[in-house]
């Protein structure tokens, strides 16, 4: 038969290894809340890291918390005994996170499906990431970086204009010219490229920036989102992995009001028929 210990160390364990940080139980009588008698719920030991008022060398903890539920909102005494599920005293188990929030892209880049991605780029294969392709390519690591929320917290659709960077050689830039302006549109609300400035040196002293954002006819500003050096889109050290915010299947020609996206599209189309 399970045991309470067993089950409470397979929780435990389980969040141990996926990163976070194994807190004992604090006190019934809470030390950092005087409003509170007794501790009624895992959180209460954290009150302060979630309010800001305090900080810990870890962003994610799990914990079995001893509670007391004896009166206030969470007052389950006249309940006690009718069902299996209300006790005055009980061990409540959690994770928790403080400031570890996902970034889109994260969860998509820890799918089955990704895997045949990584696979396929590991072998030389050639992988365009189109905004949320890029943010996976991030998440992945098949690409230096990340994106974040834009810098004015709103989301942006609209036409942008994007300046060409001598790189690497790259199947998705050949045929470009060093400073060759181009008009595709964005659509996004996390599209703020970030990296530590080491990174960003590095991509510059290797030929890895592709796009840059750079002014044009259009409203707003050129950067539409505050990405670091204007950074528009990067491609992999090899060449063979690019990753942009700007949508080019939004200028193709036809109906749109530009048609400079074909080429990043016609060279991964190329790609797959060889």
């Amino acid at each position: 038969m399970t045991s309470l210990s067993d089950i409470r160390s397979t929780f435990l364990d389980f969040y141990k290894r996926n990163g976070h940080e194994v807190v004992p139980s604090s006190p019934l009588v809470p030390r950092n809340d005087p409003t509170l008698m007794f501790a009624n719920s895992g959180m209460v030991q954290f009150k302060n890291l979630f309010t800001g008022l305090e900080t810990r060398d870890y962003k994610r903890a799990t914990s079995s918390q001893k509670c007391v539920r004896a009166g206030g909102k969470h007052n389950d005494l006249d309940n006690v005994g009718y069902t299996a599920r209300h006790h005055t005293f009980f061990e409540m188990l959690g994770n928790f996170s403080f400031g570890d929030y996902l970034r889109c892209g994260a969860l998509a880049a820890r799918s089955p499906a990704i895997e045949a991605v990584i696979d396929h780029a590991s072998r030389g294969g050639a992988v365009l990431g189109v905004c949320n392709g890029f943010q996976i390519l991030l998440e992945t690591g098949l690409l230096p970086g990340t994106l974040v929320r834009n810098a004015d917290l709103k989301f942006v659709c609209r036409e942008t204009s994007l300046a060409v960077q001598k790189t690497t050689a790259s199947l998705f830039t050949d045929g470009l010219q060093d400073g060759q302006l181009l008009t595709i549109p964005v659509a996004h609300n996390e599209g703020n490229y970030f990296a530590p400035e080491d990174q960003l040196a590095m991509l510059e002293d290797n030929g890895q920036i592709a796009l840059r954002y750079t002014e044009g006819s259009h409203p707003g500003p050129a950067n539409p989102n505050g990405a670091a050096h204007d950074i528009a889109g990067i491609i992999s050290e090899n060449g063979r992995v690019m990753g942009m915010m700007p949508h080019p299947e939004r200028a193709i020609g036809d109906g749109h009001h530009s048609a400079d996206g074909r080429i990043f599209l016609q060279a991964a189309l190329k790609e797959v028929a060889q």
